[in-house]
């Protein structure tokens, strides 16, 4: 059995590159790139069986050049190609009778695959593999009876070798491609499911978002073309459609900003200050929720980057932080500083979020607030963030709360050289 242990040895080579052609396929996504891959497989599969040939008798070979010359000749029309390559290996050895009988030979197996791989195809991926080694087995029996009949070498360890191991592999490998092709046609299917599924989101945010304030401004356009307005409902009505609109353009802000987040006007902005205009712009807003703000900030720093986008990003935070406690609670906002980085620390008394909210926090189109957001806001600042060389951390808990940190790291920080006395600044706003 020396020839069957030499073919599994020779099999086992063949699936283990096999394998690793099947790791480097999983990184691919461009069909082009998987084709050449499989193609540089079936190479070098034909190349390791002529390698591991087997002595039977003086001038004769046996390997397992059928098994990449029938997958490369049904799955991917090669045929003709390795049957040629086969026919001129043969021929090195010289013109003889044993050339000529291997000429026919595959040139008669190259002419067969050539013809049959388009129906081949068109089979479902059973029917592919059961074809393969059946076709496999057919050309290992004829192989068998028409060549190897007359040496002197134990028959059975020959038919063994020829009728087993070869359609073995060959239903082996038809496998694993039948599995990788359903597993990329499955990852294209996803794909294109979660693409319309992102298009009907935003289609939907869009129109709830927008649609909105519209309709409202088209009220008030109604409204004011009314002949016996007042001039004090006249200016009420013209102040509530400008913040219609306003709340419009907002939302279409947002869109354009997820696919445009870079920084594009870069300045120094003292993180202090900045903050505590965002926190005046958010009174109103605290008032209303009976929410308290605290702010404790260290030494004065600077960073690079857009004011009016570190604003938006800052507002969003703190305006979803007031809006998870509608019923009052603490805004707790802090700076610390060293020679290397900043952080910025926002946190509140809120409903909090659960592990699994707070990893899909800055997912496109995911919002803890149901229907009343568009999961837009979390990752534009996710995104100018970045854009800005900075990071964030958050963490809550369910009825206790929710902390986000900013961090900014050099280069992009210079802290102020003289360092002002720890602040402590409490806002009660009711």
């Amino acid at each position: 059995m020396e020839l069957t242990k030499h073919f599994f040895f020779n099999l086992s080579l063949l699936i283990v590159l096999l394998f690793l052609g099947l790791l480097w396929v999983e990184r691919l996504n461009i069909t082009r790139s998987i084709k050449r891959v499989a193609f540089f497989y079936l190479v070098i599969s034909f190349f390791i069986c002529l390698a591991f040939s087997y002595p039977i008798h003086e001038g004769f070979y046996f390997d397992l050049r059928n098994i990449p010359i029938i997958i490369g000749g049904l799955y991917m029309g090669l045929g003709p190609l390795l049957g040629l390559v086969t026919i001129g290996i043969s021929g090195m050895n010289g013109v003889d009778f044993e050339f000529w009988l291997t000429a026919i030979f595959y040139s008669a197996i190259s002419f067969s695959l050539w013809r049959l791989s388009p129906f081949f195809l068109k089979q479902s991926s059973n029917q592919r593999i059961l074809f393969s080694v059946g076709f496999t087995f057919l050309l290992s029996l004829i192989q068998t009876v028409l060549e190897f009949v007359h040496l002197p070498y134990p028959l059975y360890d020959v038919y063994f070798a020829f009728l087993f191991i070869q359609p073995l592999g060959v239903g082996m490998i038809a496998y694993y491609i039948e599995e990788t092709r359903k597993s990329t046609i499955l990852s294209e299917k996803l794909l294109k499911v979660n693409r319309q599924e992102v298009i009907e989101k935003m289609g939907a945010a869009i129109s709830h978002e927008i649609r909105n304030p519209l309709t409202a401004a088209i009220g008030f356009v109604q409204l004011l073309q009314s002949e016996n307005i007042s001039d004090e409902n006249r200016l009420q009505y013209l102040s509530i459609l400008r913040r219609e609109l306003k709340s419009a353009e907002r939302v279409i802000q947002d869109y354009l900003n997820l696919s445009k987040p870079e920084i594009k006007l870069v300045e120094s902005l003292i993180v202090q200050e900045e903050i505590q205009q965002v926190i005046q712009l958010l009174q109103p807003s605290a008032n209303r929720n009976s929410v308290q703000v605290i702010t404790n900030f260290s030494h004065e720093a600077t960073i690079e980057g857009d004011r009016q986008k570190f604003h938006q990003c800052l507002v969003n935070i703190m305006k979803n932080a007031i809006e998870a406690m509608p019923n009052g609670g603490i805004l707790k906002v802090e700076t610390h500083s060293t020679q290397t980085n900043v952080s910025i620390t926002i946190g509140d008394t809120g409903s909090g979020m659960t592990s699994e909210q707070v990893v899909r926090l800055g997912e496109p189109y995911y919002s803890t607030k149901g229907d009343k957001g568009t999961g837009l806001g979390m990752i534009v600042v996710f995104s100018f963030i970045r854009a800005m060389n900075g990071t964030i951390h958050v963490e809550s808990e369910l009825g206790v709360g929710t902390t986000f940190e900013i961090m900014f790291s050099s280069p992009s920080i210079s802290v102020a050289q003289t360092e002002t006395k720890n602040t402590t600044r409490e806002l009660v706003l009711r």
